[in-house]
């Protein structure tokens, strides 16, 4: 985005230019058959929308599908064939509030009033493990504090009519998180349908699209962010705790390693020293295809691991600052250590270790395993969009 736009949507006038269009024309007639779809701050086509988005285009015809977008995703959605509004343009002002329906996975714009008789449907994109909004005693990310952020989330709750959930235990949390008081979609998530419906043509096909040889398997790494480790506001920074180099020798004649950076992280990491055994996936449109052709998934406190036990595959925690996030970052709601589907390890040796361990393992067997998907997946049944779908739209 150029900086002159930056600057003028930052522009408090501008912003209350924009909130008086939003709301004029948010007045007019709604577009009965409209439906815009957002996904992680209109960057992303991915997650729960798009699962929804293709699943009306398949089931409902009859609706008109949009998506909102941020230019910088305008090459990708090009690419994908999906009609879309560049944000804050003037098509955008003119279909965005008086479409019926908004489904979207994150926060709108805190400036960005919900019209009367909209309904927004919020899928949200993570069953919680570290603590989300009012839950958060204390905020250390940038340009916020404590007090700004918890009021902007529920403000931000209140414009929702729908929220998505995926189990009873994120329902609980949701409610009282968001201090969210309407409509719960207790579903599963739709973004995890194709986990159940998968094809073995479809993760080869995606492999070869990858460029990752067929005979290779695939270790996911996706880890998340931290708060505390930023550049600036809505740029956080990131350092590798294991050694590429340690990893190659152990594992790469057999493996292949994705790295699969939060969206919030903005690092730019170089692996042409590693090139055919390294690939950075943080920049493919949907983890959910990563999933899909990976055979053991590291991560750390990011819901991901919820989402890959749907598809009895190895799951290792490398928490190499547990103590950290859990006292002083964020805190969890469960009691990680005692509930985790996969060992925790906090050191390269101890997580080189328990891939040396698991890498062969059949995780169905694990009781500990299998009592958590009870708990946490018990919804995802490859069902989940026409549920979402078949309740909004009543």
């Amino acid at each position: 985005m150029h900086n002159w736009f930056r600057e003028l949507k930052n522009n408090k006038r501008v912003l209350q230019l924009f909130k008086i269009l939003f709301v004029l024309i948010g007045r007019l007639p709604k577009t009965q058959d409209m439906v815009i779809f957002e996904s992680f701050h209109a960057k992303q086509y991915s997650d729960s929308p798009r699962a929804i988005y293709e699943y009306m285009k398949e089931h409902h015809q009859d609706y008109r599908l949009l998506w909102s977008i941020d230019k910088s995703a305008e090459n990708m959605f090009r690419e994908f064939g999906v009609p879309y509004l560049r944000r804050f343009t003037i098509p955008w002002f003119f279909h965005f509030p008086r479409a019926k329906y908004w489904v979207n996975n994150v926060r709108l714009p805190a400036w960005m009033p919900k019209p009367k008789d909209t309904v927004y449907i919020q899928t949200w994109h993570g069953t919680p493990l570290k603590k989300l909004g009012v839950d958060i005693e204390e905020i250390h990310m940038p340009g916020t504090n404590t007090s700004a952020y918890k009021r902007n989330f529920v403000l931000e709750a209140r414009k929702w009519d729908y929220l998505v959930s995926p189990n009873t235990y994120s329902t609980e949390i949701f409610r009282r998180a968001f201090r969210y008081p309407g409509k719960i979609i207790e579903s599963g998530y739709p973004r995890n349908d194709v986990l159940s419906n998968h094809s073995e043509t479809l993760a080869s096909n995606l492999k070869k699209k990858l460029g990752i040889p067929e005979d290779k398997k695939v270790m996911l790494y996706a880890p998340t962010w931290r708060d505390n480790e930023f550049y600036e506001k809505g740029k956080y920074k990131f350092e590798f705790q294991f050694n590429l180099d340690n990893w190659k020798k152990e594992f790469g004649d057999e493996w292949v390693l994705l790295s699969r950076m939060h969206y919030l992280v903005a690092e730019n990491f170089d692996f042409s020293a590693h090139a055919g055994t390294v690939y950075d996936a943080s920049s493919y449109p949907d983890i959910r295809d990563l999933y899909l052709i990976s055979d053991l998934l590291i991560t750390d406190y990011s819901s991901v691991f919820f989402d890959f036990a749907v598809l009895n595959r190895p799951i290792i925690f490398f928490m190499y600052d547990f103590e950290l996030y859990r006292d002083q970052l964020r805190g969890f709601y469960i009691n990680i250590e005692e509930e985790a589907p996969g060992p925790i390890v906090e050191t390269e040796k101890e997580l080189f270790l328990a891939i040396n361990s698991l890498k062969d393992s059949n995780v169905q067997s694990d009781s500990k395993f299998s009592g958590f998907k009870g708990k946490f997946s018990s919804l995802e049944d490859g069902h989940a969009t026409e549920r979402v779908v078949k309740a909004f739209l009543e």
